[in-house]
């Protein structure tokens, strides 16, 4: 195995390619909410959430049981999705149902999910 680093002796920085790609990148704070969103799936029970949820809308007390944890550790994760707009809720009555905020999430982790089973 070479664990040699290799290293770009050239150093020639095509300027027009530069400006193209940087004129096509999001701002810095989109950047930053994107990463954000990125850290929230990077998380098991998180990711665990978001799955179930993808499949139908769940309870806090189905969630708790999906995920295998408290229902005070799966509070803890709903309020960290739901500050990321990743989930949303809906009351009736006392219970509080929770459910994908859009489809985006879902077809970002079906599109990583079929990454990896390629």
């Amino acid at each position: 195995m070479n664990n040699k680093i290799e290293i770009c002796e050239a150093s020639v920085v095509d300027p027009e390619k530069v400006n193209r790609v940087k004129g096509k990148l999001p701002d810095l704070k989109d950047v930053h909410d994107l990463s954000e969103t990125f850290k929230a799936l990077g998380d098991a029970t998180r990711l665990k959430i978001v799955l179930a949820l993808a499949q139908e809308e769940l309870c806090v007390c189905d969630l708790a049981t999906v995920a295998n944890i408290s229902v005070s550790a799966i509070s803890h994760q709903l309020r960290i999705l739901k500050g990321l707009k990743i989930v949303a809720f809906r009351k009736s009555g006392k219970k509080v149902y929770y459910s994908l905020e859009d489809n985006h999430i879902e077809n970002l982790v079906n599109e990583a999910m079929n990454h990896i089973l390629e």
